[in-house]
């Protein structure tokens, strides 16, 4: 294999013609370099230290660390394995913490809300706060 013509993926074919002779077709296979398995530790860590909903930051914590150990010991599949399920926990973790930030917002809104309401009425209507 010339060391200038490098392929990118799996096999291919390289067309060798010589001056006054057939064309040579000469075929070879490269093994495909997988990348190696993601741990997602960084985000593990966001999901256990901002927003944890029924300890899924932790879970998925304990699995990306897993997932790094499993690497370092030259096991790629468990490590995949275990980062995929650290994966699946922060998504998880992400959504439910989303969702309870969005229910706070608007139950503080709606709370100002009310209140305003509640004052603008009063003050219309001349009702004192206190009867003294």
């Amino acid at each position: 294999m010339d060391p200038e013509f490098v392929p990118l993926q799996g096999g291919y074919e390289r067309f060798v013609t010589q001056p006054n002779g057939p064309t040579v077709i000469q075929s070879t296979t490269v093994n495909i370099i997988t990348d190696p398995p993601q741990d997602h530790i960084i985000w593990s860590l966001c999901c256990f230290c901002y927003y944890n909903p029924f300890c899924l930051g932790l879970a998925a914590l304990i699995f990306s660390i897993k997932s790094r150990d499993r690497k370092v010991a030259g096991d790629l599949e468990g490590a995949r394995h275990y980062g995929s399920t650290a994966r699946s926990l922060n998504i998880a973790s992400s959504i439910l913490a989303g969702i309870g930030l969005l229910i706070i917002v608007i139950t503080i809104i709606t709370i100002i809300v009310i209140i305003n309401q509640s004052a603008s009425y009063a003050y219309k209507h001349n009702y004192p706060y206190n009867r003294y």
